[in-house]
C-alpha cells in the first residue's frame, strides 16, 4: 500500500528518485499496519468480546476479591466456553521466542522462550537414527520384526513375546540376539 500511495503522490518536481520517495511511505505503512492491526489479524468481534471479558474479570475481582471462572463468564455473557477461550487467547500480545521474558530460578538470569524449550539433545541425529532403525525394521522378516517391536516398543518380556508368537522363550532370545547383531552391524557399516 505504501508503494502505491507513493506512486500516486510522487511528483517529479521533488528532484528525487521514486525509490527515495517510496521507501519512507512503505515503512510508514508497515508500521501503521502493525500498530493498528497487530502482527496477527484478529476480527473486531473477537477483540470486542475479549474487552468485555477482561472488563468482567476486573469487575468481578473488585467486587468479590477472587477471579471469575470460565463457567461464570459463560453464564453472564451467554456465550460458549470455547468462544471465551478464543477471545482471551486471540487478544493476548504476541511474544517473540527470542525475547528474554522468563527468569531462570537457579541463578536469576533472564532466558528466552527458545532457550527454555530447547533440549541439549541433537535432534537431527535422533531423527536420523529413528529413520535408519525404521528402515532396518521394514527390511526384516515378519516374525523377526514382530519380536523386535514387541520386545523394545511394546516392552514385553521374552516369555510374553513367546506366548504371543507361539514359540519358546529360547527361540525369542535367539531371534532377538540375531536381529540385534544384524542391526548393529548394519548401522556401524553405514554410520
Amino acid at each position: 500500500m505504501g508503494f502505491i500511495k507513493s506512486i500516486k503522490r510522487f511528483d517529479t518536481n521533488f528532484e528525487v528518485k521514486l525509490s527515495t520517495y517510496a521507501v519512507p511511505y512503505m515503512i510508514g505503512e508497515i508500521k501503521r499496519y502493525i500498530r493498528d492491526d497487530g502482527p496477527i489479524k484478529v476480527s473486531r468481534s473477537i477483540k470486542e468480546l475479549g474487552v468485555k471479558i477482561r472488563e468482567l474479570q476486573k469487575e468481578y475481582i473488585n467486587k468479590k476479591g477472587t477471579e471469575i471462572s470460565i463457567d461464570e463468564i459463560s453464564k453472564q455473557l451467554k456465550i460458549s466456553k470455547e468462544d471465551i477461550t478464543l477471545a482471551l487467547e486471540a487478544t493476548n500480545t504476541v511474544e517473540s521466542i527470542d525475547s528474554n521474558s522468563y527468569i531462570d530460578y537457579k541463578d536469576g538470569s533472564n532466558i528466552s522462550l527458545i532457550e527454555q524449550i530447547s533440549t541439549d539433545k541433537n535432534e537431527e541425529e535422533l531423527i536420523t537414527n529413528k529413520l535408519a532403525i525404521r528402515q532396518l525394521l521394514n527390511g526384516l522378516e515378519k516374525r523377526d520384526r514382530e519380536v523386535i517391536l514387541l520386545r523394545f516398543y511394546k516392552e514385553k518380556t521374552q516369555m510374553q513375546v513367546a506366548k504371543i508368537l507361539g514359540i519358546t522363550q529360547v527361540q525369542v532370545s535367539r531371534i532377538e540376539r540375531k536381529i540385534l547383531g544384524y542391526m548393529r552391524q548394519h548401522l556401524l557399516e553405514c554410520g
